[in-house]
């Protein structure tokens, strides 16, 4: 159509089509792709090709098999097992260890030591590799001097013997990654920061994924004995480090308080040394550090990186804090397992914990945060809160036929195409929806409706839903460590009772088409028993007319105003501002806001048309 157009029409697409050539190019650029597959490519010796069509396991084979050559050693054939195939004698080995979490909120600063690349520092001090695992009948021919055993019972040759392949691929792994980072920070030209930078993640991401490639029992060459030892290496530290710092921090050594380690992760430990003195925090976190790296073999170091102040302790995976690497200032704030960055979640739900989370954290307001809520909840529940914020995009990822189970944008994907198949959402698309209400007692996935569909036909949206389904297991994840009960408080209560009547729907159904719909007054919504004295307002309201007519003008004027607006970012979003907005973003809240505007300006102007003057 834009080609059989004019010169101005053509020339719109034309634009259109440099933009998509360019827009790969400006995200190859920003994302630094070339960059980091040049040098991936480089220290792990695999072509480029491998990299976008290759896992890991080809990346650490091709380095064993660079190394073994230089050694003049052959690597074996092992045959690959099937997925569903057990580790050797049926026993899947043990993962790392969380140590239980403390759950609360913690208002001193709570320490976090890091081990520095855990795992492989683990494989170079214990030397564990193919080259130096012993056979356990060959273990009573060997000096024990020359043998380190695993928590797990596997037997390997100490490095003052032989020095395994596996340690040494990771010292130059390691080793590389220092110098690139030491160069980086002495760059100054902006294409060599990007190279060095794009070199030492490479580097990283290869030291660490040698691990995991020991323990693939689906991969090229699997040794469970070497994944597994890693594993119990790593827990056994984990557990001589909590003791450690229970047996030196506490009030018989001279310490102000009692230390207590309040949660482990696979390679960090949380301490809280009682003390609310920042600075002194971070000095105890130092010398914490040093004292239980000095227990360890060496490469494997014990770092203090930074405290949490305040500290919000869910459960394990699940935290929030204050970060601060330096007492004048805090960094950021930190969170993981809790739901700010998810996409398949509604945006209302990012926006209460974020806000929640700065309360608590950055204004240490908790009665502040618990009063957000309840505006907030209540807000929902009186249709005051904007639509945009609560759709949900989740992607379709095969047929909507060939999923086993319904899901609200499966179910909703087929009802669309049933309406209009040239515009119904195929493979690979993000759908979006929201709840609207249905007859009671229906299922989740049947009150899914497309928001654009729902907003043109007034289906009233489902409250109550967001707020049990979205809302409420959130926020009670956050407050529960604070405050007793907290659900009651927060989900029940005089904020929860006032309930949004549905909005009447412009087009009549059933019998009611056919009966004669009185106008209602614009002023006080009554019925206008005389037409012929006005239009708009009922006999009561019209020695007001004036009032009611500029209020109606201010409600036109002001809905075209933030149409405006919305108009010119989405323009400007686009990098246009003198053609007409093609964007139909189901992921972005703009459009919804834009769509939501235009057709209260259409009911605005319809009602400002209804008075005489």
């Amino acid at each position: 159509e834009l080609q059989a157009g004019n010169a101005e029409t053509r020339r719109r697409l034309a634009v259109y089509c440099l933009k998509d050539a360019y827009l790969p190019q400006r995200l190859l650029d920003k994302l630094m792709y070339m960059y980091n597959y040049i040098e991936m490519a480089r220290v792990t010796g695999v072509p480029l090709s491998f990299l976008l069509s290759r896992g890991q396991s080809i990346k650490v084979m091709s380095q064993i098999l660079r190394k073994a050559a230089q050694r003049g050693l052959l690597v074996p054939h092992m045959p690959k097992k099937g997925q569903g195939d057990q580790a050797e004698g049926g026993v899947a080995f043990e993962g790392a260890t969380v140590l239980d979490a403390k759950a609360g909120y913690y208002e001193v600063p709570i320490a976090t030591l890091d081990f520095a690349s855990l795992y492989p520092s683990i494989m170079m001090a214990h030397n564990l590799c193919y080259s130096t695992l012993v056979p356990p009948d060959a273990v009573g021919r060997l000096p024990e001097a020359d043998l380190t055993k695993s928590p797990t019972g596997d037997v390997f040759v100490r490095a003052n013997k032989t020095k395994g392949i596996l340690p040494e691929i990771l010292e130059e792994l390691l080793g590389a990654r220092k110098r690139a980072k030491a160069d980086l920070k002495k760059a100054q030209d902006p294409l060599e920061k990007a190279v060095l930078d794009g070199r030492q993640l490479a580097l990283k991401v290869s030291a660490n994924s040698v691990y995991g490639f020991t323990g693939a029992t689906v991969g090229a060459l699997p040794c469970l004995e070497i994944s597994s030892s890693t594993t119990s290496f790593g827990r056994d530290m984990i557990d001589q480090t909590r003791d450690l710092v229970l047996k030196r921090y506490n009030t018989a050594n001279g310490y102000a308080a009692n230390a207590d380690v309040i949660y482990g992760d696979t390679d960090s430990v949380m301490i809280k040394f009682n003390v609310a003195d920042l600075k002194e925090a971070m000095r105890l976190g130092e010398e914490a550090a040093e004292h239980v790296s000095a227990t360890f073999i060496k490469p494997i170091k014990l770092e203090f990186e930074k405290v949490y102040y305040p500290y919000l302790l869910i459960s394990k995976k699940r935290y929030a804090g204050l970060l601060w690497t330096k007492p004048e200032k805090h960094d950021y704030m930190d969170t993981k397992g809790i739901e700010t960055v998810r996409r398949d979640n509604c945006l209302l739900v990012r926006q209460v914990i974020e806000t929640c989370l700065r309360k608590i954290l950055i204004d240490r307001d908790v009665p502040g945060a618990v009063e957000y809520v309840k505006r907030t909840i209540s807000d929902l529940l009186m249709n005051r809160m904007d639509l945009s914020l609560l759709v949900v995009t989740k992607g379709l990822t095969q047929e909507a036929d060939k999923y086993d189970n319904k899901a609200a944008h499966v179910e909703l994907a087929k009802r669309m195409k049933e309406r209009d198949p040239a515009t119904a959402p195929v493979v690979g698309d993000r759908i979006a929806y929201v709840i609207v209400k249905a007859a009671k007692n229906a299922k989740g996935f049947e009150k899914s409706e497309d928001p654009i569909y729902a907003l043109e036909n007034n289906l009233p949206i489902d409250y109550q839903h967001y707020l049990d389904h979205y809302l409420d297991k959130p926020l009670c994840r956050i407050f529960d460590p604070i405050m007793k009960d907290a659900k009651s408080k927060l989900l029940k209560g005089d904020h929860t009772l006032s309930i949004a009547q549905p909005t009447p729907s412009s087009k009549a159904g059933g019998i009611m088409q056919f009966a004669k719909v009185r106008l209602s007054c614009v002023g006080c919504r009554a019925s206008i028993t005389d037409e012929k004295q006005s239009r708009s307002l009922c006999t009561h309201c019209l020695a007001k007319e004036p009032e009611h007519l500029q209020k109606a003008l201010d409600a036109v004027n002001g809905l075209e105003r933030d149409f405006n607006r919305l108009w010119t970012q989405c323009q400007r979003c686009q990098g246009s501002l003198h053609q007409d907005v093609l964007c139909t973003s189901r992921d972005c809240p703009i459009f919804y806001r834009r769509k939501k505007v235009q057709k209260d300006l259409l009911e605005a102007e319809t009602t400002l048309r209804r008075f005489d003057w």
